[in-house]
């Protein structure tokens, strides 16, 4: 049977210790997720600068080796067409506008979640030296591998204009061009082998696929038996509340305008029931505001 797992809570902004619960999960025993998923051609929340939208008022593909999930069967051209199926092709202008902005509106986010990722980040250094990111976006993250030579990078984003901000990233934190590596592709079907990855990171990511169950699908098959899955998520608040309310008002205008990002997505009942052998989750409440769209947040460490 499934072990609930009792969320470690952190009242305000103030980085709070990693929870040191550790959950067996059996996939056998998972708790049911509704697996329909909303009509729009969500894509990658980047890192999620697109919930600002509201608060603020609004490539290649590396070698597919066959043998064992449907995925990593497919070809250069199948994944293709999953792309242009789950993120259809949009104007270069607006591909580019979006990065740009991308770019430029997420320091004082990115200053505000730092504590959070070292912490978590650090849990990489030793372990993993192929981590994939799924949602790279401009490459905020990238500053969190810096003065490790080994390690590299194979960042997904679905809009290929993001590939010149996280190349520029990359190299800003002194990060070698061959170590990083940008694919454009969605988190529903990534062209990578099974079993290829040490680690996985995932932050503002999953509140935006359009299918977060395929998506932790293609985690769990691309990571390495015992391989780490790094996750800082946006989330649902807590029923009955007044932020709750509006976050239930203002989600399909959210999804609108911000590329399919859901405010009310309980991503870490995902993640729980996804099958990981082991599972550190946390909650924190990033900003003091009580009516902060996307203050509540889940974080932690997967292990597959």
């Amino acid at each position: 049977m499934l072990k609930l797992v009792h969320l470690h809570q952190s009242p305000s902004s103030q980085l709070q210790p990693l929870a040191t619960l550790q959950t067996t999960l059996k996939s056998s025993s998972a708790v049911a997720i509704p697996s329909k998923q909303p009509p729009s051609a969500a894509r990658f929340c980047s890192s999620c600068g697109r919930r600002h939208f509201i608060e603020a008022a609004t490539a290649f593909f590396l070698p597919v080796s066959p043998p064992k999930s449907d995925a990593s069967t497919l070809h250069s051209d199948d994944y293709s067409d999953l792309l242009n199926k789950i993120h259809p092709p949009r104007p270069d202008w607006y591909e580019e506008f979006y990065a740009s902005v991308m770019d430029t509106s997420m320091k004082s986010y990115e200053a505000k979640i730092a504590g959070y990722k070292s912490q978590l980040f650090g849990k990489l250094k030793g372990r993993a030296k192929r981590v994939m990111e799924i949602g790279i976006g401009t490459g905020p993250n990238l500053k969190y591998y810096a003065g490790n030579g080994e390690v590299q990078v194979f960042g997904l984003d679905p809009n290929k204009k993001m590939e010149k901000y996280a190349r520029a990233s990359a190299t800003a934190v002194g990060m070698p061009p061959k170590n990083f590596h940008f694919i454009e592709a969605v988190a529903e079907a990534v062209p990578l082998d099974d079993s290829s990855m040490d680690a996985i990171v995932g932050t503002l990511v999953l509140c935006s696929v359009k299918d977060v169950n395929m998506a932790l699908k293609e985690v769990k098959r691309v990571l390495k038996p015992g391989g780490l899955f790094v996750f800082i998520e946006h989330v649902a608040a807590k029923d009955g509340t007044s932020l709750k309310f509006w976050q239930t008002v203002l989600d399909p205008l959210q999804q609108t305008v911000a590329d399919g990002c859901h405010l009310t997505r309980e991503t870490g009942k995902y993640i729980t029931s996804a099958g990981f052998s082991s599972l550190e989750l946390n909650m924190a409440s990033l900003y003091n505001d009580p009516f902060s769209l996307i203050s509540p947040h889940v974080y932690g460490v997967a292990w597959n």
